[in-house]
């Protein structure tokens, strides 16, 4: 059965910084404060429906054990009978790395707890000082120790071209995330909001976002190296919501980020296949069909068939035919 989550959204409660990125308003679209009530609405509205999920409990958006301790225990209380009741297999969060310490750990532990993310962000320390992170690095990995010993799921999450840093620093960060051993990684490429402190930098000049081809280009290649080393990467890029997008100073944002970065990774590894680059071009056509997952055809067509598109700007035609026992990231040419 397919993992679902039932998220229910805590926004900036905790959060004893105002990093230079955030807007939680126009990143969730959500401020109100949920009770206890809440999170039965939440997971009773899920169970509705005939069950096609095995469902986890979500407390996202802001910092949530950094939130008044009782507080934080009620949501949890009303959480954890749902796990009793088999309804649920367990609680996930979001937290800081600096609000994570033993005895919260022995709190969220004997409430069903399973899963803890991390919002990691950078792992340089002269990015996380610039963007008012308020933790270092090592914060961060005395942070994910606790969590493995503890035995929960963890999971961290990354920015890529936060103020101060660079593709050779995000890079870096991926290599040092990946020396912790998570069990998932969430990218999310820095989106230029109005009323941050980002915000005022880009528009007095003094910051540059990535394009979108850009940041398509470096989390291709961080996607590959999460890969590599068996780290499933369950989200890169935002959930799109209105307030997001009207947020929104410089726009480098794209609803199906992911699939966009998927299907840059299909068309490198073609062309390595083929034996050219971006920079082939023949003066007569050249005929290839190519065998792919039935799963993975939109990847390797790209959105609005692009990478096809492409490739016959090289000279290059392709014919794509399904074949199943293909593996769903391969590609196999004929």
């Amino acid at each position: 059965m397919k993992h679902g989550n039932i998220s229910v959204f805590v926004p900036h409660n905790g959060c004893p910084h105002q990093c230079s990125f955030c807007n939680q308003k126009s990143i969730t679209g959500v401020q109100y404060q949920p009770t206890p009530e809440d999170v039965d609405k939440a997971v009773l509205t899920a169970l509705a429906y005939p069950k096609k999920y095995e469902y986890e409990i979500a407390f996202f958006g802001g910092s949530f054990t950094a939130i008044n301790k009782d507080y934080m225990i009620s949501l949890l209380k009303a959480a954890y009978k749902y796990i009793i009741s088999g309804d649920v297999c367990g609680i996930r969060l979001s937290t800081r790395p600096d609000c994570i310490d033993k005895e919260v750990l022995d709190i969220l532990k004997s409430y069903g707890v399973t899963s803890i993310e991390l919002g990691a962000q950078s792992m340089c320390d002269e990015v996380l000082i610039a963007n008012l992170r308020g933790h270092t690095s090592t914060d961060v990995e005395n942070a994910s120790r606790l969590i493995k010993e503890y035995g929960f799921s963890l999971g961290l999450q990354m920015m890529t071209g936060l103020y101060k840093s660079s593709v050779d620093r995000d890079i870096y960060t991926a290599r040092k995330i990946i020396g912790l051993a998570p069990d998932t990684v969430r990218i999310y490429p820095t989106i230029t909001l109005g009323g941050t402190m980002l915000g005022d930098l880009y528009l007095k000049g003094e910051y540059i976002p990535q394009t979108l081809n850009e940041s398509v280009d470096l989390c291709a290649f961080l996607l590959k190296m999460f890969w590599k080393n068996n780290i499933e990467v369950i989200r890169l890029g935002l959930h799109y919501s209105d307030d997001l997008k009207k947020g929104m100073l410089f726009d480098n944002y794209h609803p199906a980020f992911k699939e966009l970065c998927e299907s840059r990774i299909f068309l490198d590894e073609l062309r390595k296949q083929l034996g050219i680059d971006e920079n082939t071009c023949f003066k007569e056509k050249v005929n290839y069909t190519v065998c792919v997952n039935p799963k993975s055809v939109s990847k390797l067509v790209g959105q609005g068939r692009d990478n096809i598109k492409q490739l016959e700007m090289q000279g290059v035609n392709i014919k794509v035919i399904q074949d199943e026992s293909i593996p769903l990231y391969g590609i196999k040419v004929l």
